[in-house]
């Protein structure tokens, strides 16, 4: 298989088999992000695809699933992805679920009637790195799109019928906009209806430049506690019907799971314990482990 630079899978979605079809991130720009900070984005060689797909029909000749790498594989042009989803299913004709990470932007350059075409292929299901759906947040940390663009977009998937995640990152406002932040994505991701609702917990990587500015004093990052409060408050806020996921550290408490709002109060209550009675020096040091 020819796996480049760095690979990132989503580890809620079949760990194998997996195919790459592009290298880095188009955008590469966020400030919160160093995943593919140095590696160019290109499509990858149509012969490896090929190659790849034909190793894979003999390894695993009844694949259902397929997670397609790497960054944002769907920027390509509907031009572009038809004979690569074509060939998925030449070599793995039992193919059921084909399924990529990418960028909202990446869904504007393909038609209602495209994205159909591409779900008929086999396009299924796409998490959209979202982030948040508040603009002075989205514009702070540079993700290059707006709220307006993520509605847009998401009514689009909606209208194809392709099933979407959306995630949502705790603390990357700081403190300086948190409220807004939570209660404005909130709005925004319950008015889109997403599938999936995913949230984690922002950490400042070295190399990144929201670290940098946060040395600078420029970025005030949350405390455990206000991280807490703000979940809280993008919980209170949500109202969609989706599978909720989140990875904070709120000890003895499974928060993940579907029917959202059937839990949803269930949710906010254990959220609102740990803020008043939990180990938030533990959480933290969880957290930075």
């Amino acid at each position: 298989m020819h796996f480049t630079d760095t690979v990132y899978r989503n580890p809620y979605w079949p760990t194998w088999p997996l195919l790459q079809i592009t290298q880095g991130c188009t955008h590469n720009s966020c400030k919160f992000c160093t995943m593919y900070r140095n590696v160019d984005f290109c499509l990858q060689p149509a012969e490896w695809i090929e190659e790849d797909l034909q190793e894979l029909s003999q390894s695993d000749p009844h694949a259902k699933t397929i997670q397609l790498l790497s960054a944002n594989p769907l920027t390509l042009s509907y031009e572009k992805l038809v004979p690569i989803l074509e060939m998925i299913n030449h070599y793995l004709p039992e193919m059921e679920y084909i399924y990529a990470a990418t960028r909202v932007t990446d869904i504007s350059n393909k038609t209602v009637e495209q994205l159909k075409h591409l779900k008929e292929l086999g396009l299924r299901e796409i998490s959209l790195g979202v982030e948040s759906g508040d603009d002075w947040t989205l514009e702070r940390v540079n993700k290059g799109y707006h709220a307006i663009d993520i509605i847009e977009q998401c009514a689009k998937l909606k209208e194809a019928g392709i099933d979407f995640w959306m995630s949502f990152l705790n603390g990357v406002a700081g403190k300086e906009h948190s409220m807004e932040h939570a209660i404005n994505s909130a709005k925004i991701f319950s008015q889109c209806e997403p599938m999936l609702v995913g949230t984690g917990g922002l950490v400042l990587f070295p190399g990144t430049p929201l670290l940098d500015e946060a040395e600078r004093g420029e970025f005030t990052p949350l405390s455990e506690k206000e991280m807490l409060v703000e979940l809280k408050t993008f919980v209170e806020n949500l109202t969609c019907d989706c599978t909720f996921i989140t990875h904070h550290t709120v000890s003895g408490k499974n928060l993940t799971g579907p029917d959202f709002i059937r839990r949803k109060d269930s949710i906010v209550a254990a959220l609102d314990h740990e803020i008043q009675h939990g180990n938030l020096d533990m959480m933290a040091a969880i957290a930075e482990e």
